[in-house]
């Protein structure tokens, strides 16, 4: 007689109605999901694992048009960093939606919300607001320009700063040669290759740059001792402004910016994902120095000023100060990347997790092409946590230890069934 298969305790999930749209969606928009979110950008390998669209969301989870639940790891990307729909974030947002959002004269608010950021953030002078954290890190290089008089950018390679052609590759559709011209490329960490780019031009306005080395497709790791002291000093003596990119790790490793985390102050930082908890804003800020040349800007954009996202800022920068965030973030990550390493462990596989605790990645090294990763984080997915295959995680405030056990659980279970299907491991 058979042996019975099994009972699995988290058996797969069905996208058919997510899929269905998607079906939608292609016939009216380019992509179906255009960019990040989209399947192909997103690595969703297989398609036919994956949800498309959601229903609706809260806490640490969002539903999708199937109605199956996910433990959401990816957080809208970096958005969602006290949890969707938190109620005092929301509650500020519908107290300024009663008086007024986008008005011909900004909001009082603005204001407001402008002097938290520079109390709160150690290198902040001023605050220039905008939308997408593509905007902030434009506004920023634009600003070094108009303050050095000088053309060229320094970036270090893996680097991602937005969408505008100037923070581009060459190999990027439609972006052409002189947009990408004054470019210059530094490995990370590498102080005499930077020491090298700087002594052969002379017309560099700007060094931008992640406060680590968080891209996708690899173990992110942090700057060596010393990096970004040395960083600065080459800066300053060369007149070379200091742009801290901080769109995806700000706030979640220090409250006063990621630069006071490795203890030295940028020229300017930008902000984005976790300023307003998913309400539409980023900020740029800077020092004292470089605000005449900010002024200078012809740079705005029609909802730039709308009131309501400075509500949601302020209540969220207030909530994860009261809460000491990054601490909280510290905590939960590190109890879920132990655990996920455990379960990889039980199971023979070798799971690697690098960066910070608070937007982990990880990475299983039991072989090089990827493969063997990806099979895993589908069978994650398709059984209720929401983990991508190739970018860096977030952990959100409303993340509890129970959804933390639930996850080590499933990666567990999607652990064994990849082994099942590959004996070649032994």
């Amino acid at each position: 007689m058979a042996k019975a298969k099994a009972k699995e305790k988290y058996p797969t999930y069905k996208v058919t109605e997510s899929d269905k749209l998607f079906k939608r969606a292609c016939d009216v928009i380019p992509s179906g999901v255009y960019g990040h979110l989209g399947p192909g950008e997103g690595q969703f390998i297989p398609v036919n694992r994956w949800p498309k669209f959601s229903e609706k969301a809260k806490g640490s989870y969002f539903w999708d048009v199937d109605g199956n639940r996910y433990i959401d790891y990816m957080c809208a990307y970096g958005p969602n960093v006290l949890g969707y729909g938190d109620p005092d974030v929301d509650a500020a947002a519908i107290k300024q939606i009663e008086l007024g959002n986008c008005t011909t004269s900004p909001g009082k608010i603005m204001v407001e919300c402008a002097e938290l950021l520079v109390d709160t953030v150690a290198s902040a002078d001023w605050a220039w607001f905008a939308k997408n954290g593509n905007d902030a890190t434009q506004g920023a290089i634009l600003t070094a320009r108009n303050y050095t008089h000088k053309k060229k950018i320094i970036f270090f390679k893996g680097f991602y700063h937005g969408v505008s052609p100037m923070v581009q590759k060459i190999d990027y559709p439609g972006v052409l040669p002189e947009d990408v011209a004054n470019s210059l490329y530094v490995a990370w960490d590498d102080i005499e290759g930077l020491k090298k780019v700087i002594a052969e031009n002379d017309d560099i306005a700007c060094l931008i740059a992640q406060p680590y080395d968080h891209g996708n497709f690899y173990d992110n790791k942090f700057p060596k001792e010393g990096f970004w002291q040395e960083v600065r000093k080459l800066c300053t003596e060369n007149n070379i402004v200091l742009i801290i990119d901080d769109v995806r790790a700000g706030f979640r490793l220090d409250l006063a910016g990621s630069d006071h985390f490795f203890g030295f102050e940028a020229d300017m930082i930008c902000f984005c994902k976790a300023l307003a908890n998913g309400y539409n804003m980023s900020a740029f800020c800077g020092k004292e120095f470089l605000k005449s040349a900010a002024s200078g800007l012809s740079y705005t954009g029609s909802y730039w000023m709308s009131a309501v996202p400075f509500a949601a800022c302020i209540a969220c920068i207030n909530k994860m100060k009261a809460l000491d965030a990054p601490k909280l973030f510290k905590e939960l990550g590190t109890e879920l990347t132990e655990g996920l390493k455990a379960a990889a462990a039980n199971n023979g596989f070798n799971l690697i997790t690098s960066g910070a605790p608070a937007l982990f990645y990880l990475r299983i090294a039991n072989d090089d092409n990827m493969m063997l990763h990806q099979d895993w984080i589908a069978e994650c997915v398709n059984r209720g946590v929401f983990f991508a295959s190739h970018h860096n995680h977030f952990i959100n405030a409303s993340l509890t230890h129970e959804d933390i056990k639930t996850t080590i659980e499933i990666a567990e279970e999607a652990f064994h069934v990849v082994k099942k299907l590959h004996p070649e491991l032994g």
